[in-house]
């Protein structure tokens, strides 16, 4: 499923990666965790403060070495910083802490002041920035845009916000090329996320995008949510809680899910619900955001980066337990969806305990 939207960075670009951000360390022995520091403003959502420590932090190898180390640091001297709840957080750095930064993220904050007014950063923000090293990776979640469109990092490039902001954010910030209906836009080495929770789809993806579905599976199953909502899905779905008594097109995704490797077409799906065509594409799109077609796309896609990551099965075999039949096909939907190959994508992400036989991760159905 491609959306100008989502366009996560090729394993073949590592200028872009954690694993390249990340330098040995003194003794030459292992790369040191990427730091992730996240700019903690006045006015600050704690909920959205936290999705960075919970997320990033919960990355780990298989050996159970942390993949990043997560910093808070405000703009000031260490101390507490507001927020709109009725407490404050005690922030132990500094802006100082940008400096070294692998990765800066920004969260939401309903105390931006001039940022949200006239679009343009107070002197103590722009002083903290300034120390970001150029080629960091930035990151905003949900209105934390309004302070990487004030710094110029989003002029000409595609960015998100809360859908509730996207109009002013647009009017405030004129160059920039705003898609208010999407969860998130990776552009490379600048992500933008809509409100709240798509923050956490945006951490996941870009664990996703550093380390593969493995490893960002297991933060998701750690932290109980989904493992993956594309970034292109919709902000707002008309009916994400069913009316009581209202048939939804759950079963038709669990059937759907079991059967990956079959054909499986539109009419099938809606006969699972005993629904018409039309009725099942609407109520589909409604529930989940996007079309049946592009959402079994997705999880075809989503099994098949799982495949060629944790097992040794070929090119040819994954396309076909995947539902894609040919490796042809499967090339196309991979190139689409996460800009790589196939054998790109495994070169990069293949887990080093791959089993012996093969074919016993397939036969067993996991789905990432």
């Amino acid at each position: 499923m491609a959306s100008s939207a989502a366009r996560p960075a090729s394993p073949d670009r590592p200028a872009e990666s954690a694993e390249s951000a990340r330098p040995a360390d003194p003794e030459g022995s292992a790369p040191r965790p990427h730091r992730v520091v996240v700019l903690a403003l006045d006015g600050l959502l704690p909920f959205e403060l936290g999705i960075p420590q919970r997320i990033f932090g919960r990355a780990r190898t298989p050996d159970g070495h942390p993949l990043y180390e997560v910093v808070t640091c405000s703009v000031r001297p260490p101390g507490p910083v507001d927020t709109d709840a009725d407490f404050a957080v005690l922030v132990a750095h500094g802006p100082e802490a940008l400096a070294e930064a692998d990765t800066v993220v920004v969260p939401a904050s309903y105390e931006l002041g001039p940022v949200h007014e006239e679009g343009v950063l107070t002197e103590e923000l722009a002083a903290a920035l300034a120390r970001v090293r150029p080629g960091t990776r930035l990151v905003s979640i949900c209105t934390g845009s309004y302070v990487l469109a004030a710094a110029g990092h989003l002029d000409g490039r595609p960015a998100t916000t809360h859908w509730a902001s996207a109009g002013h954010f647009q009017r405030l910030f004129p160059k920039v090329r705003v898609d208010a209906d999407v969860l998130f836009v990776d552009d490379g080495d600048v992500l933008t996320s809509a409100g709240v929770a798509a923050g956490i789809d945006l951490c996941l993806h870009i664990v996703r995008r550093d380390h593969g579905t493995a490893v960002a599976n297991e933060v998701a199953r750690r932290t109980v949510v989904p493992p993956h909502r594309d970034g292109g899905q919709a902000q707002f779905i008309e009916r994400p809680v069913p009316e009581p008594q209202l048939a939804t097109t759950t079963a038709a995704r669990a059937w759907a899910l079991g059967r990956l490797h079959e054909p499986i077409q539109l009419r099938d799906m809606a006969a699972q619900e005993s629904m018409s065509v039309r009725t099942f594409t609407r109520r589909f799109r409604q529930e989940v955001g996007v079309s049946p077609g592009q959402w079994l796309t997705l999880q075809r896609v989503e099994r098949a980066r799982h495949l060629l990551e944790s097992t040794g099965l070929s090119i040819d075999q994954v396309a076909r337990d995947c539902g894609f039949g040919t490796a042809q096909s499967m090339r196309q939907h991979l190139q689409a969806t996460l800009g790589v190959t196939p054998t790109a994508y495994r070169r990069t992400f293949r887990t080093a305990n791959v089993s012996a036989g093969p074919s016993a991760n397939a036969a067993a159905g996991t789905f990432a």
